[in-house]
C-alpha cells in the first residue's frame, strides 16, 4: 500500500497498492494528484524525479537520503539538520498507517489477490480520514 497525504493535515488524498515484489518508486506517478508544490518521500523514493513520467512535474523533491550514506557523516553535518528538518514533515505519512494497522487492525492482507485487497484497503483509508479528519472539526 502507497499513500499520497496532505502535509499539514495528514489525510490521504491518494492510494495505490502494488505487489510486494515491486519498489515504491513504480507508484510515485499515481500518487500525486497534480496541484503539488513540494513532495516529501522517505528513501525509497530516491530517484523518483528522475524518472521519465515525472519530469513534467513542476515540483519541490524532499526525498530522505538513503540510511547507509547517512550514517558515515558526523552528527553536526548540514546534511543531517537537513534530514532533521525533513523527518516531521514526512512522519504526516505514517499516522494513516497507524490507523490501518492499530485501530482497525489490518497489519496483514486478508484476501488473495490484488483486487480485494485494494479494494478493503480504500475502505480503511476512508474510515483513516473519517477519524483523522474529526480532529479538527468545530464542536
Amino acid at each position: 500500500m502507497h499513500i499520497g497525504t496532505d502535509d499539514t493535515l495528514g489525510l490521504i488524498h491518494s492510494l495505490d497498492t502494488t505487489a510486494a515484489n515491486q519498489h515504491d518508486i513504480t507508484a510515485t506517478g499515481k500518487l500525486l494528484h497534480g496541484k503539488e508544490k513540494r513532495v516529501w518521500g522517505d528513501s525509497g523514493y530516491t530517484g523518483a524525479e528522475k524518472r521519465e513520467e515525472l519530469k513534467s512535474k513542476d515540483v519541490e523533491w524532499h526525498i530522505a537520503e538513503k540510511r547507509s550514506r547517512l550514517k558515515h557523516r558526523p552528527c553536526r553535518t548540514e546534511l543531517r539538520k537537513v534530514e532533521k528538518i525533513k523527518a516531521p514533515i514526512r512522519a504526516k505519512v505514517e499516522h494513516p498507517f497507524r490507523y490501518i494497522k492499530n485501530i482497525f487492525g489490518y497489519g496483514k492482507v486478508r484476501y488473495r489477490g490484488l483486487e480485494k485487497n485494494s479494494q478493503r484497503l480504500f475502505l480503511l483509508a476512508g474510515f483513516t480520514n473519517i477519524l483523522i479528519g474529526k480532529k479538527y472539526l468545530l464542536t
